[in-house]
C-alpha cells in the first residue's frame, strides 16, 4: 500500500475539512471527507445515526467505513471520533501521514456551535471539556505531524503541513 495520502485528525472545529480542501487544491490531491462518505453509504445524517444506533453503534459504523477507505494522493478528513477506531487508525497509518490539527480547548469552544447538530459523538453527561481531555492523548498518539493552529490562518496551516511533508510550496 502506498503511503501517499495525508490524513487530518483533530477535534471538531479544528479545520480538518477547511484546511483539507485548500491543502488538496494546493498540492494537486483529491479531498475526502469521511463524514460525507458515512452519510452517503448509510443514507443518514451523523446525528441520525447516533440517535438510532447509540454512540457505540455509530462508532462501529464509522470505524468500518473509515477502515475501508481506499484512495491515493488524497487529503482525508475523518470525523473527530475516528481515533476511537483502532482498525481505522491502523488502516490510515498504513496509507498515509497522519497530521494532528491541534487547537487549545478555548479555541475549540469558540469555534463550535451546536454539538448535537454537528453530529459530535458525546457520551451522555459529557461536556466538551471532558471530550477534549479524553481525545487529546489519542490525537497525539497517532500523529506523525502536529500542527499547532493557535493564531494560524488556513494558509499558514497548509504551508506548514506541505513543508513538513517535504512538498514544494
Amino acid at each position: 500500500m502506498n503511503k501517499d495520502n495525508i490524513i487530518l485528525i483533530g477535534m471538531p472545529g479544528s479545520g480538518k475539512s477547511t484546511a483539507g480542501v485548500v491543502l488538496a487544491k494546493f498540492i494537486g490531491y483529491d479531498f475526502l471527507d469521511t463524514d460525507l462518505i458515512i452519510q452517503d453509504k448509510t443514507g443518514k445524517l451523523l446525528h441520525e445515526l447516533i440517535s438510532e444506533h447509540g454512540l457505540d453503534g455509530f462508532l462501529k459504523i464509522e470505524e468500518e467505513i473509515n477502515a475501508s477507505v481506499n484512495c491515493h494522493k488524497s487529503v482525508i478528513a475523518p470525523g473527530g471520533s475516528v481515533i476511537y477506531g483502532e482498525k481505522a487508525m491502523e488502516h490510515f497509518k498504513k496509507m498515509g501521514t497522519i497530521v494532528y490539527l491541534k487547537l487549545s480547548y478555548e479555541d475549540v469552544e469558540s469555534r463550535l456551535g451546536n454539538l448535537k447538530s454537528r453530529g459530535v459523538a458525546l457520551k451522555d453527561g459529557m461536556t466538551l471539556k471532558d471530550l477534549y481531555e479524553e481525545r487529546t492523548p489519542y490525537y497525539e498518539k497517532y500523529a506523525d505531524i502536529v500542527v499547532d493552529e493557535h493564531g494560524q490562518n488556513v494558509e499558514e496551516t497548509i504551508r506548514y503541513i506541505a513543508k513538513e511533508m517535504g512538498m514544494e510550496v
